[in-house]
């Protein structure tokens, strides 16, 4: 257990930070895979900019890595692209 207090609510933040995080990192996978597994190409790219909006956020706070976030985007976009 922390000695200090300041450590004690460090360790109370770094908790609900997790959770947090954990929770929207989820969120966004769960848009991926569900856009990925769409085949209309007007439902895709109506999903498109929502999800790429999430990614950049998720990017931005630093939850998920900006080259992952990119990553993701540019696959999205192939796939929206494919579709007939």
């Amino acid at each position: 257990m922390a000695n200090h207090k300041s450590s004690v609510k460090r360790i109370r933040q770094t908790e609900k930070r997790k959770l947090h995080n954990r929770y929207y990192a989820k969120t966004a996978r769960n848009a991926v895979r569900k856009m990925r597994a769409t085949t209309e190409k007007a439902v895709a790219a109506e999903m498109l900019p929502k999800v790429s909006a999430m990614l950049d956020k998720l990017a931005k706070r630093n939850i998920i890595h900006k080259n992952k976030a990119s990553n993701l985007k540019s696959k999205l976009a192939l796939h929206v692209n494919k579709l007939a």
